[in-house]
């Protein structure tokens, strides 16, 4: 009697290694071929081929889009954490806090820069991906909010402006890919504009130090 049950307990815990494993292959199957494709060019057959499964095992894994999109957006922030803003609060200089911040998360991206291009590559014709990457968009809000306190700016419209241009991904990838410049040079680019705007546009004296008036 008693070996029955033990011995069914352990194959319904071997079945659900399985199981786990199987979901696991999946997802890193799926993540894969996101950042090789794209999620609009990511097919179910291509899925189940890469995990080497078949297209009704993903199904009953991930029934809908969402729940896939969902496990891989896990899995892939997991590996590829984003920077937390929150230590950023304690930094009481606005110029500092701006520096550190952007620095992180221009490293963050260049880290992540193919998944993220292909994301907003394909945000369009993907409305549950859209959905799926509402906590980054909260991310990065948070971090606008953070980077866009204490500084005594006149024209706050204008550095919000500002501020939100520096955090964008697409600033990131002109300056850096296209142009070829390190993350710390573009940090010192963009914390120079926030810094000019914040100030009322005053430039830099000759020793390349920010002055405020």
């Amino acid at each position: 009697m008693y070996m029955k049950t033990d011995r069914r307990k352990y194959e319904l815990k071997k079945r659900a290694e399985r199981q786990d494993e199987t979901r696991q292959r999946i997802v890193e199957a799926t993540v894969a071929l996101h950042e090789e494709l794209g999620p609009a060019q990511t097919s179910i057959s291509a899925i189940a081929e890469r995990a080497g499964v078949g297209r009704p095992t993903v199904y009953r894994h991930f029934p809908d889009e969402r729940a896939l999109f969902t496990a891989c957006t896990t899995h892939y922030h997991a590996r590829h954490r984003p920077p937390d803003p929150t230590g950023w609060r304690r930094i009481a200089d606005p110029e500092k806090r701006i520096r550190t911040g952007l620095l992180e998360i221009y490293r963050w991206y260049r880290e992540t820069e193919r998944m993220m291009t292909v994301a907003a590559r394909d945000l369009a014709q993907l409305p549950g991906l859209a959905e799926v990457l509402e906590p980054q968009r909260a991310w990065l809000s948070e971090a606008y909010a953070i980077l866009t306190d204490g500084w005594p700016a006149p024209f706050a419209d204008t550095l919000r402006a500002v501020v939100g241009h520096a955090l964008a991904f697409a600033t990131w990838r002109s300056l850096a890919r296209d142009f070829g410049l390190p993350d710390q040079t573009v940090t010192d680019l963009m914390t120079a504009l926030v810094v000019s705007a914040a100030r009322r546009g005053v430039p830099a004296p000759a020793n390349g130090a920010i002055v405020a008036t």
